[in-house]
């Protein structure tokens, strides 16, 4: 086609649209000022349209017959923001070969940088005859699709201003040892909260209203990590229960924010809405991460719909089952894997990364399932292609990176093997507090270890405490007030008669299932989420909050509300008030840990004296009768009880200034026994005296802390399951 050519709606009626040859890169489109430039990546393609959704619904098609390098593309001038569009392909519909290509299908540009519309499930969504599917739930996959039109039952891409004012914006690039993440959903954080203006609750802007904002700076929050805002899908299945995807792990636009997220309704909106809420969370230093879903697709196993990948190049980027090409390899449980072996997929992800740090302005992501990325033919490969384009990537490796290192295939667990430039979440920091807490046998020695920042995982390979992203909740499994109130899962309104979720939690009830009037359980929870807040803060590594831990937030021991929209999932803001003592503890352990370096070292404790001439190791573990440790104390599987000396004197790392740190020293005094125990302050040069800072048996932390003194040799009682926290002050 020449550049003076033009294109008609079916062939007839007046010119429509002048159609020059345009660019294959960037990919998607991109408007200059002036007109769009259009361009989709097919290696199966043997045509494709590019098609222009008006108001009305109704269509202009357009063939794109330039290719380079299997990117079909055009510019087309006066294409202005706020345009519609799809794709359609055509090409081979053959699942036993893995094509799936359907021209009846309007496909959604895979670099769409928003999406418009809903979908209307129904045969219009699907390449295979719905009512064919056999009682095991497969299709027969005829050769020919039944070739119903998807135009009015799917969104559409929309073509977006890219212009933006971010004014004076600046990444605060909080160092990982300062940094404490806050894990939070843009609706739950939002919907009722009452000083949010109405129609901003479920919103960005409600998350960057000052009110949001200001609990979080009171919380010494750093990050926000934001639980998926890539446009994501609603399925079927859900809907049909009368549910949502509440939690969002089903992308099909890996660079449009979430549009429903949007106070801005208009198409496109939520790019410049996000963009503000971004600039008004760095204005306050607090960073924002995403969490990001690239390891699969909203279209999910062989029996879904049909909306962008499959359609456009299935083969490239799913990974099929070698034996069986209609079906697909699922690492996620959700019924496909991205193919992060194709140059082309690595691609996406790659300028999907870089397009949210260089023009949306986030701080850093954390990978969901991010073992699945690193599969290269079936096992996980820590010198995958994957992190090797990460690690050499100019702008991706600069940011924060976190892995969820783990997946649902074999081998997929994976903490503590991930490269030197990651952070992961560590699952066994979870897992061995909670056991502890709890009063298991044998967990000490472990315990240990995740309290001093996990090197057993990641010193070996040149990694610091702040490699470990410590949690003790997420949005994954129970709150921390149903973690102390459940001993089981309660997952009955999700639908599936309780069978989802994790069966194994880890947690205690503390002796009644569920809400409880006895005084004696209430105090023993209260002071068991204490426990847990003082231990996440105080441990060496970077901590992460899960949204409503601080106010006692319940989601009625429901553990996977990932379907559950609601007020069982939402934040409830009334809690402020109710819980208003453990929001206070939190906020004092918070600061503690901001005000003390020694909680948030950059090295690993060496365990011996650091400065020339010290009687004092860096780090030093007592009994209760102030003896230190020895090997046969740390065997005995009935040990419940530990203190720890931390030496602020003895802090290696320089500050970013190449000045000593120096900071106060600590004991912390821990007792997961279910009966009082008498600690002994340690003589020995540890101190001559010492004054409570912190104590979990207080519904505040603040018991005479500041007037209780305690001499070296003189001994103090910690209640059963308490945590007491004492400065060196002599």
């Amino acid at each position: 086609m020449s550049p003076n050519n033009t294109e008609r709606s079916g062939g007839a009626g007046p010119p429509l649209r002048t159609v020059w040859p345009g660019t294959p890169y960037p990919l998607g489109a991109t408007y200059d000022g002036a007109g769009t430039n259009f361009s989709v990546f097919s290696e199966i393609a043997e045509g494709v349209e590019l098609c222009l959704i008006a108001d009305d619904c109704s269509e202009t098609r357009i063939s794109l017959d330039e290719v380079d390098g299997y990117v079909w593309h055009a510019y087309l001038p006066n294409i202005i923001p706020g345009q519609r569009y799809g794709f359609r392909v055509h090409g081979p519909f053959d699942p036993s070969a893995g094509h799936r290509c359907d021209p009846s299908k309007l496909l959604l540009d895979p670099y769409g940088k928003a999406f418009d519309g809903d979908f209307t499930f129904g045969q219009a969504l699907f390449s295979y005859d719905m009512s064919a599917v056999d009682p095991e739930g497969d299709s027969a996959d005829p050769g020919i699709p039944p070739m119903v039109d998807s135009l009015g039952s799917t969104m559409t891409s929309v073509v977006i201003n890219p212009f933006f004012d971010w004014g004076y914006d600046r990444a605060p690039v909080t160092p990982y040892h300062e940094t404490v993440i806050y894990e939070a959903h843009v609706k739950g954080m939002t919907q009722t909260h009452p000083g949010i203006p109405e129609q901003l609750r479920g919103s960005y802007a409600g998350l960057a209203h000052p009110v949001i904002i200001d609990h979080l700076k009171s919380l010494n929050v750093t990050a926000l990590e934001l639980m998926p805002v890539h446009q994501f899908l609603h399925d079927s299945r859900l809907l049909d229960l009368g549910l949502r995807n509440y939690w969002g792990y089903n992308t099909f636009g890996f660079f449009a924010p979430h549009h429903q997220y949007a106070s801005n309704r208009q198409p496109g909106g939520a790019v410049a809405e996000f963009k503000s809420m971004v600039r008004s969370l760095h204005d306050a230093d607090i960073e924002v991460i995403l969490d990001v879903v690239y390891n699969h697709t909203a279209e999910g196993n062989h029996l879904g719909p049909t909306i962008n990948f499959r359609g456009i190049d299935n083969a490239a980027y799913y990974r099929l089952v070698d034996t069986d090409l209609r079906l697909y390899k699922d690492y996620t449980g959700t019924g496909n894997s991205l193919n992060a072996r194709h140059p082309h997929v690595l691609q996406l992800i790659m300028d999907s990364l870089r397009y949210w740090v260089l023009e949306m302005h986030v701080d850093g992501f954390r990978f969901d399932l991010a073992a699945t990325l690193a599969r290269e033919l079936h096992d996980v490969d820590r010198l995958s292609a994957f992190f090797d384009l990460v690690q050499q990537d100019p702008v991706v490796s600069q940011v924060k990176l976190i892995a969820e290192p783990w997946d649902v295939g074999e081998g997929g667990y994976q903490v503590g093997n991930f490269p030197g430039l990651w952070t992961e979440w560590n699952g066994k920091y979870r897992d061995t507090v909670r056991d502890y807490w709890r009063g298991e046998p044998a967990t000490l020695g472990e315990f240990a270890s995740r309290l001093t920042g996990s090197s057993d995982l990641y010193e070996a390979t040149g990694r610091r405490p702040s490699a470990s992203i410590n949690f003790v909740t997420a949005h994954d499994g129970f709150t921390l007030n149903d973690l102390v109130s459940y001993n089981e899962k309660h997952n009955e309104a999700n639908g599936e008669a309780n069978r989802d979720g994790e069966s194994h939690n880890r947690s205690w009830n503390c002796g009644v299932e569920g809400p409880t009037d006895d005084p004696d359980i209430t105090a023993l929870r209260r002071r068991q989420m204490r426990n847990f807040w003082a231990t996440l803060m105080l441990s060496q590594g970077t901590p992460m909050i899960l949204h409503g831990d601080e106010i006692g937030r319940t989601q009625d021991g429901n553990n996977n509300v990932y379907c559950q929209d609601s007020e069982l999932s939402w934040m409830d803001w009334t809690l402020v008030d109710k819980n208003s003592d453990l929001l206070t503890f939190a906020r004092k352990v918070t600061t503690l840990r901001k005000n003390h370096p020694v909680f948030r070292r950059r090295r690993f404790f060496e365990g011996e004296p650091i400065r020339s001439g010290a009687e004092v190791r860096d780090i030093a573990w007592l009994t209760p009768d102030g003896q230190e440790m020895t090997h046969e104390d740390w065997g005995k599987s009935f040990h419940q009880c530990v203190a720890v000396f931390l030496n602020g004197d003895a802090i290696t790392a320089p500050n970013a200034r190449g000045e000593r740190v120096v900071d106060d020293s600590f004991l912390l005094c821990f007792n997961a026994h279910d009966e009082p125990v008498e600690f002994v302050m340690p003589h020995g040069g540890y101190a001559q005296e010492w004054t409570v800072e912190l104590d979990t048996d207080d519904p505040a932390g603040l018991k005479e802390v500041g007037n209780q003194v305690v001499n070296a040799g003189e001994q103090i009682s910690l209640p059963a399951r308490s945590l007491l926290v004492l400065r060196k002050t002599l």
